[in-house]
């Protein structure tokens, strides 16, 4: 033992010894406990203390046992051989291991011989979090399963498991000439005031995912099945995890728990003002402040982000930091400011054991205290805590600043028409008659009184949002439609006030996009998405996807599988498309991104259709499913509204046979299995729709087989296939499939682009399937940007006879080989930013003129913009300009007079 050891532990002891009548007491009845922890230190102390045996005499041991465990974690604390993290983590061990012996203590006595099972003590609040304090009680909630529960042969299940929780929570609790245990407060159940004190695991269930409040959502971040029946437990929480995070955040419930530390703050007003008699726990810039602002971010990003589910405080401010949802300094100093407080609070409990959180209000108690703690007097300690209790008050007054309401509007008309001209509705007269009959009632939505409160909290803000929209009356009028089509409007409306700033997304959406807003409409809890900051960074690969996609994704069976890809996929396209309006991001990127975002879905649907097809015709050796990806999703160029190109082949012997309980021929095999992987992309479930999948493209078409194996592919493109065809060929990519398979079906796909060509056929060919197409599909106007001449089919048109004849630059992407093939004298130098301005006009017109008309005035500026131009007029004169150049290229391409047959 060091000097600063033996210095440190006796300092400890002396304070103990005068300032903490309790703790004296303590080290009077063990004074072998007192010189090991004088001799070896607090973990070797400990060792020596062993829970006592389940015996007739469990009250007077455990309670004995506690005593000795209360006394060497204090001398740790006091000497700074444990920190406070260490401390609260031993006092909840023992608080869990206590359960344990009052439980078998409790079964014992009921159903001598029976191992403690079938009754789960949940642990809610600090024991919940591995955070309890010196003197603090529990607060459990009691499950059993009357199947599991031993039980004497004419007991009632439920009279059992409560004759047997309430002898535990007596062993615990009693007050005996040698203390007490644990105090357990049972009243965090619901209903405590009409239901027993241990409820069976169905009901609790129940209760949780229909009736529970916003409070007990908040309890349970901070839960874990703590003794018992630990696996009937951890099967309860598994079961309630959709209602402790939830996907789509009811922003009432943010505001209920505001409101509920507005009213500790109301209600405890005697301990707020810092100074002698300031409550540590519930006074402002106190240590529930601090476990309030970090659970109130949890409840709003929890949901999306399983990282940031974990119960401890200091630990969830950490995670918080990590992903940027606090500033790494509010968490490092609230972290630090925890510790200080939560000290402080242990000296106070230290001294009678007392459950107190309130600094004394007579000077030689509270310099009692600060002694304790090793200040000098309570003076220093009060000037210790000041800083810390001010800075925590400051950081949960702007978190309560953010979900403040503004007044509302006025419900004269003369005075809310003064609003609204202000706002930017001029002349002010069809909104005046939108919230006229919102207030009155007409929509569905509004017909309660929650849902009319709701609406006068959001209306400021909407109101301010609607009137800044580039057009206010559209983003008015898709507003009240969206509001129309929802069964309550209440929790969209409690969102909007809490997040100020998605309220001017969401009109701005309305206002330009009816792509989105169609979406948005028929899946309102989309805007909650871009509550997470990640939605606006740049568009996410594949692998990066799959990957933060995992952890939601586990253990789900086939069909919730669907719903929710379906759900991550749709909020993830109406992300990318609100970035395209808010006008962030390159259209070009995001048409790249849309791309990952199929590739991911496809491989995540994909893989879990051949699990399942596999479980009931097994696999067929050396052979696998290939997904060969044409048109936009193989050129990584889709747009919003793109469907995917696909074409199915198999490796192997097509005369195979799979190894599974019902066996399938090979080409049988892969054709059902292809049909259910469209399905899986294609089907709407209650969840909408994913993809549109077309097949059209495979060998013979329509006419032919779904799957053909690869070596029928490669010998029908050798020997069948039409120019186009090959044309097509040039934007494939492998996209599903081992990296072998994948490497095998390129190699194919690379020999067959390779062969040499007539270029005067090619050309006539290609020139006779371009007039086909114009004649079948002619162009809807002057901005259809793919046809008409000089669109993007005659671009590619171009651009394919180029590279079948020269046999170079077979890149799917199309920007990548014009740019290759301007590099090699074969393509005009203008023509990439002619496709430049042309794609980026197909991505944003899908969003902001679906059906092929012009966009909309406000929206005409945002395309323009996005498109690289100044405005309107010059970005018309710019894409003039680039439809002559491709259709100069084209034309310098097809022959005179071309062939009539493709």
């Amino acid at each position: 033992m060091t000097a600063p050891d033996a210095f440190a532990r006796q300092s400890a002891l002396d304070r103990l010894t005068a300032h903490a009548p309790f703790l004296a007491r303590l080290a009077e009845l063990n004074p072998d406990d007192v010189t090991r922890f004088l001799a070896d230190g607090t973990d070797a102390a400990l060792a020596d203390v062993a829970p006592p045996p389940v015996d007739d005499d469990i009250m007077r041991s455990l309670r004995l046992w506690r005593g000795r465990m209360a006394l060497l974690l204090a001398l740790g604390d006091l000497s700074g051989e444990h920190d406070v993290r260490a401390t609260t983590r031993l006092l909840s061990d023992f608080a869990d291991r206590a359960c344990d012996s009052a439980l078998a203590a409790a079964f014992a006595e009921r159903v001598p011989g029976e191992e403690p099972r079938g009754l789960s003590v949940i642990a809610l609040g600090k024991l919940g979090s591995h955070e309890l304090n010196y003197s603090s009680d529990i607060d459990p909630i009691l499950i059993f399963n009357p199947d599991t529960l031993p039980r004497r042969s004419r007991d009632d299940p439920g009279e059992a498991a409560v004759r047997i929780a309430r002898r535990m929570t007596e062993i615990l609790s009693a007050r005996t000439g040698d203390g007490h245990v644990l105090r357990v407060d049972l009243r965090l159940r619901p209903h405590p005031e009409v239901t027993p004190i241990v409820l069976p695991e169905s009901a609790a269930i129940s209760y949780y995912e229909s009736e529970a409040l916003a409070w007990e959502q908040a309890a349970f971040i901070r839960s874990r099945a703590s003794a018992g029946d630990r696996a009937l437990g951890e099967d309860f929480l598994a079961a309630i995890q959709p209602f402790i995070w939830r996907r789509s955040l009811d922003f009432r419930q943010l505001k209920e728990i505001g409101a509920m530390s507005d009213r500790i703050r109301d209600h405890f007003a005697q301990g707020q003002a810092f100074g002698p008699g300031f409550d540590l726990k519930r006074g402002r810039g106190g240590i529930r402040e601090i476990e309030f602002f970090a659970q109130v971010h949890q409840l709003i990003y929890g949901g999306r982000d399983p990282s940031l589910r974990v119960p401890a405080t200091v630990d969830a401010l950490a995670a918080l930091a990590a992903v940027g949802r606090i500033e790494p300094d509010v968490a490092t100093r609230l972290s630090g400011h925890y510790a200080t407080l939560r000290r402080i609070e242990h000296r106070l409990q230290m001294i009678e054991d007392q459950q107190t959180h309130c600094l004394p209000t007579q000077e030689a108690a509270l310099d009692c205290v600060a002694r304790l703690d090793g200040e000098t007097d309570g003076a220093a300690l009060l000037a210790m805590l000041e800083p810390v209790a001010a800075d925590v008050g400051a950081c949960y007054d702007r978190l309560v600043a953010e979900r403040a309401v503004t007044t509302g509007l006025p419900r004269d008309e003369g005075g809310l028409a003064t609003h609204l001209v202000a706002a930017g509705f001029d002349p002010p007269d069809a909104a005046l008659r939108t919230i006229a009959e919102w207030r009155g009632g007409k929509l569905r939505a509004l017909r309660s009184p929650a849902a009319l409160d709701a609406l006068e909290t959001v209306l400021p803000e909407l109101v301010r949002a609607l009137g800044a929209a580039p057009d206010p009356q559209a983003a008015l009028t898709r507003f009240d439609k969206l509001v129309a089509g929802l069964p309550s409007a209440v929790g969209f409306f409690h969102l909007l006030a809490a997040q100020p700033e998605l309220a001017k997304i969401a009109t701005r959406t309305l206002s330009l996009a009816p792509t989105l807003a169609d979406a948005l409409g028929a899946r309102v809890e989309l805007i909650e998405g871009l509550i997470d900051k990640r939605a606006f960074e740049a568009p996410a690969a594949k692998a990066e996807l799959l990957a933060e996609w995992e952890a939601g994704l586990a253990g789900l069976d086939y069909e919730r599988l669907l719903d929710r890809v379906r759900d991550r996929v749709g909020e993830r396209r109406f992300a990318y498309g609100v970035q395209l309006i808010a006008g962030a991001t390159d259209p070009l990127a995001i048409a790249c991104g849309y791309s990952e975002l199929a590739e991911a879905a496809l491989q995540l649907l994909a893989d879990a259709t051949v699990a399942e097809f596999v479980e009931a015709h097994g696999r067929i050796a050396d052979s696998e499913l290939v997904v060969l990806a044409l048109g936009r999703l193989g050129g990584r160029a889709l747009t919003h509204a793109s469907d995917l190109d696909l074409i199915y082949l198999f490796t192997g012997d097509h005369l195979a046979e799979s190894d599974g309980p019902r066996p399938l021929g090979a080409t049988t095999y892969y054709n059902r299995l292809a049909q259910r992987v469209t399905a899986a992309m294609s089907v709407p479930t209650a969840a909408g729709k994913l993809y549109d999948v077309d097949t059209r493209l495979r060998p013979q078409g329509a006419q032919g087989p779904l799957v053909v194996t690869l070596d029928s592919f490669e010998r029908y493109q050798r020997e069948e296939a039409w120019t186009w065809e090959h044309m097509a060929l040039l934007r494939a990519r492998p996209v599903y499939g081992s990296d072998a398979a994948k490497a095998a079906v390129q190699t194919v796909i690379g020999d067959l682009l390779a062969i040499p060509r007539d270029a005067g056929r090619i050309a006539a060919d290609a020139a006779g399937m371009r007039d086909k197409i114009a004649a079948h599909k002619p162009a809807k106007g002057a901005l259809d940007i793919k046809g008409g001449p000089g669109g993007l089919v005659d671009l590619e048109f171009a651009m394919q006879v180029t590279q079948l004849v020269s046999g170079r630059c077979h890149d799917p992407n199309i920007a990548a080989a014009l740019a290759c093939l301007k590099a090699a004298g074969l393509a005009p130098a203008a023509v990439c930013d002619a496709h430049g301005l042309l794609a980026r006009m197909l991505v944003m017109l899908r969003l902001t003129a679906p059906e092929g008309e012009p966009p909309t005035a406000a929206a005409r500026q945002l395309v323009a913009s996005q498109c690289g131009e100044p405005g309107w007029p010059q970005m018309l004169a710019a894409h003039d300009a680039a439809r002559q150049e491709i259709a100069n290229w084209w034309a310098s391409i097809r022959p005179a007079q071309q062939e009539t047959k493709p």
